[in-house]
């Protein structure tokens, strides 16, 4: 019965499910755990490997964690927050993306535990944002300069791919990479920048990973149109085309009218001159290299096979803008226009069978500002997992470069920041003073998740990189091949300032938009008694 009489009012339609309280927040963080320790084992160098298969039946074999949680189909509104902390990570700063997401869980994980000592969210998440701020302003006084040290670079890629298939040829793969970055990399007004898309990364199964080649210049995945042209040149001139050499045809609907046979072979020998007027103007301006974005007429082909100039018709745009960069030739649209002063230069030009493809190769570009990557590998899964571990690695490479500033890693600078922050608390007051205890306490969660995935006891292995800082080790971290704690500045581990940052930050943000909800409406029928949607859990 209702007071006065009064029926029930229902504002939502039928089939909504609501979840309030201390319930919502539950389920959310228990998605988002979900989430954070199905990525948990693939951290460090002694991470596992996850097997994907989608709904096609392909598969993807990676320990990559923003890999991972793209293939994962996962419906929790709450879980799929987690995964844009990985694609937050993923897009700034190419690597630590499960060190982010770890983070998150962990973050959401002691919040619950403070929940049940009747610690106000939004307490929480006071004492969290303060904590952040603190954590990333001590970052810089624990930075390593990276300017004009290559060594440092080398050392950065180096750890990015330990634990990822490349990581047997980590080193070789580690001097790709740097010599990319510092050929694309400029100095603009004082500001480091690196477009990690003057880098053309082409990947061609067959061979080993040691048959993979930085190439300075422009590697295309094209052939000459004519087998009658010359298969190399050296000392190339190379004129970039992005108009047709073939005849023009009107833009409106047009007909000829021909009455005589000897109009019909002077219409033809007109179209003949044409082409054969269009050959010699690319000629004339001393090209024996010709790139044209568009079709290339059967004829034309045969009058620059006479000439001896070999061609590659139907480039896409992304080439052609990479191979003005790398040759200095300038892209023409008018051939009448075409010089000797548009031409680029290379010192070879070759086509090479490339596994079952031809490809050609534009090599030795003084000061090319674009160059090609070509990675090989046994398998497809193998050349798809190196592609992945080359673009995580020349990403943090990258991101050092840009920054000048790296960290040390095995969970060295996260130690550092949980023993200061445990400091920093005590000169807080409140309730907050707990939260930023609980954030400190998460941010060992790293260094833990390393211990454990190498097979070392976690509990030891905190405990002794906890004496380690308290004694005055600030570089300490987890050697994770051999057990204990050493200075990982020694031994070379280090990593970009801006992954940790952007960790800390996005988990952080992250942590408390999902703590700050209390009221789940979901009108589409998807249960959310669970922390994925079902009585089944996560699908993958």
């Amino acid at each position: 019965m209702y007071g006065n009489g009064q029926a029930p009012i229902f504002i939502l339609k039928e089939g909504t499910q609501r979840t309030r309280g201390r319930s919502a927040q539950s389920n959310n963080i228990a998605a988002a755990k979900a989430v954070a320790d199905s990525v948990r084992s693939t951290l460090g160098p002694k991470g596992m490997d996850k097997m994907l298969v989608d709904s096609m039946g392909d598969v993807v074999i990676t320990n990559d964690g923003a890999t991972i949680l793209k293939e994962m189909d996962i419906e929790h509104p709450a879980a799929k927050m987690i995964i844009e902390v990985a694609k937050t990570q993923e897009q700034h700063c190419y690597d630590g993306t499960t060190s982010a997401v770890v983070l998150s869980g962990e973050l959401l994980k002691r919040s619950e535990d403070l929940i049940e000592q009747n610690v106000h969210p939004t307490v929480i998440c006071e004492g969290f944002r303060l904590a952040a701020e603190k954590a990333i302003a001590l970052l810089d006084s624990h930075g390593i300069s990276t300017e004009g040290n290559d060594e440092v670079l080398l050392e950065v890629a180096k750890t990015a791919l330990t634990g990822k298939s490349a990581g047997a040829v980590k080193a070789f793969m580690a001097d790709i990479c740097v010599r990319a970055v510092n050929a694309v990399g400029v100095v603009d007004e004082g500001e480091r920048l690196v477009d990690l898309s003057d880098i053309k990364v082409e990947k061609r199964q067959g061979g080993s990973i040691k048959d993979s080649s930085l190439i300075d210049g422009i590697l295309l995945d094209k052939e000459r149109v004519h087998a009658g042209m010359p298969r190399s040149l050296n000392d190339a001139s190379i004129a970039l085309v992005n108009s047709a050499i073939e005849v023009k045809k009107t833009e409106v609907d047009a007909k000829i009218q021909i009455t005589d046979p000897n109009q019909l072979a002077s219409f033809l020998a007109e179209e003949e001159n044409y082409i054969r007027g269009l050959v010699e103007k690319i000629t004339a301006s001393g090209a024996n290299v010709l790139i044209c974005q568009k079709g290339i007429d059967e004829l034309a082909q045969h009058y620059l096979s006479k000439a001896g100039v070999f061609s590659i018709r139907r480039a896409k745009k992304s080439d052609m803008e990479a191979l003005s960069k790398a040759t200095g030739g300038r892209i023409v649209t008018n051939i009448d226009d075409l010089s000797d002063q548009d031409l680029g230069k290379a010192a070879r030009v070759e086509e090479r069978k490339i596994g079952e493809s031809d490809m050609t190769f534009i090599t030795g570009c003084p000061e090319a500002k674009s160059v090609s990557v070509l990675l090989r590998g046994g398998t497809e899964h193998v050349v798809d997992e190196i592609r992945r571990a080359f673009d995580d690695a020349v990403g943090v490479v990258s991101v050092a470069w840009e920054d000048g500033a790296v960290l040390t890693g095995g969970g060295s600078v996260l130690a550092a920041l949980s023993r200061d922050l445990r400091t920093y608390a005590e000169t807080i007051g409140g309730r907050e003073q707990m939260a930023i205890e609980a954030f400190a306490s998460a941010l060992e969660i790293i260094p833990r998740t390393l211990a454990e995935n190498a097979g070392l006891d976690p509990v030891t292995t905190i405990i002794a990189l906890r004496k380690a800082h308290a004694d005055g080790a600030s570089h300490a971290g987890i050697n994770v091949y051999e057990g204990g704690v050493v200075d990982m500045h020694a031994s070379n581990v280090l990593e970009p300032l801006r992954v940790v940052e952007q960790a800390i930050q996005s988990a952080t943000e992250t942590a408390i938009m999902i703590l700050r909800i209390d009221d789940v409406i979901s009108s589409k029928g998807v249960s959310m008694d669970d922390g994925f949607g079902g009585e089944d859990g996560f699908q993958m």
